[in-house]
């Protein structure tokens, strides 16, 4: 008979090794790393449980379909918060320190730019679309997570991929580009250089920022280059001389934390496309910086 004990310290191994894999998943469904850290810490119960009742053979799959299903039921009752959050509602993104070991690891979950323009999809459609194209489960798999029929899955995720497809953003950016244009925009920014800001912001920009309510930020996206950039030389203007400027890796991709007196206060990432940055999401949420700055 096989020791009880042992049994959950070697499903706990697998667990462990398992679950960095089990975060990305959950937060590209919810797009807010501390509910995905929860929802991966309340599925270990369940397999525990689970487990003992009748031993999980094929773990990995097992463990998507609860995480998966788990993230999906946060996110419909996230809904409704996120209706009544005042001002526009940002993801959570992953920050970690510029390493080379480190990106690795956080390009395998969702760009920055994507988790953003997923919160336009309903549950059902994001769960299907994050389920089949990003981690490669078939339809009748995602099936039993959302509730629907494979065909009606199938659908979901047709319908979210057209969404996407339609969206300016391109999530995989050339490495080398976005650092070249985010280095221009610092200078720019920091210069006062409105011209030079312009230069290197695309036309239909938008600048949305997030502060919950809590701290100072614009309680609606402000829209186009000359509004951008006027936004930002008085918003830069504010705090020159008073905070740390620190490159950091937003979800693997290069962006800019801002520090005051140790702690971080705003975040600061672009999406770029030819170019140009076509997006500038100024995260400034105390409760999000904090669970980003892990």
């Amino acid at each position: 008979m096989c020791d009880p004990v042992a049994r959950v310290q070697a499903l706990a191994g697998e667990y462990d090794a398992l679950r960095p894999r089990m975060v990305r998943v959950a937060y590209a469904i919810l797009g807010t790393r501390a509910e995905a850290e929860d929802v991966v810490a309340d599925c270990w119960i369940r397999l525990v449980e689970a487990d003992a009742r009748e031993p999980v053979r094929d773990l990995t799959g097992w463990l998507t379909v609860t995480v998966a299903r788990a993230a999906t039921d946060v996110l419909r009752s996230a809904r409704v918060r996120r209706e009544e959050y005042v001002g526009p509602w940002l993801p959570e993104p992953f920050v970690a320190a510029p390493d080379p070991a480190d990106r690795v690891t956080l390009e395998e979950t969702v760009s920055y730019a994507l988790a953003v323009v997923l919160e336009s999809l309903s549950p059902a459609e994001r769960t299907a679309w994050v389920l089949h194209d990003v981690f490669g489960m078939g339809f009748a798999e995602v099936a039993g997570v959302v509730g629907r029929s494979p065909a009606a899955v199938r659908q979901l995720a047709s319908r979210a991929r057209a969404h996407l497809a339609a969206q300016p953003a391109r999530f995989e950016v050339d490495r080398s580009v976005h650092e070249e244009v985010l280095g221009r925009f610092l200078a720019a920014a920091a210069g006062g250089d409105l011209a030079a800001l312009l230069d290197v912001l695309d036309p239909d920009v938008v600048c949305t920022s997030d502060g919950g309510g809590v701290v100072s930020a614009a309680r609606r996206p402000v829209h186009g280059a000359d509004r951008v950039a006027r936004f930002l030389v008085g918003l830069v203007a504010k705090y020159v001389g008073d905070v740390e400027v620190e490159l950091v890796e937003a979800n693997g991709a290069p962006a800019v934390a801002l520090r005051e007196d140790g702690v971080l206060t705003s975040l600061m990432v672009l999406t770029v496309v030819e170019g140009r940055a076509t997006r500038v999401d100024l995260l400034r949420a105390p409760a999000k910086l904090a669970a980003a700055d892990l």
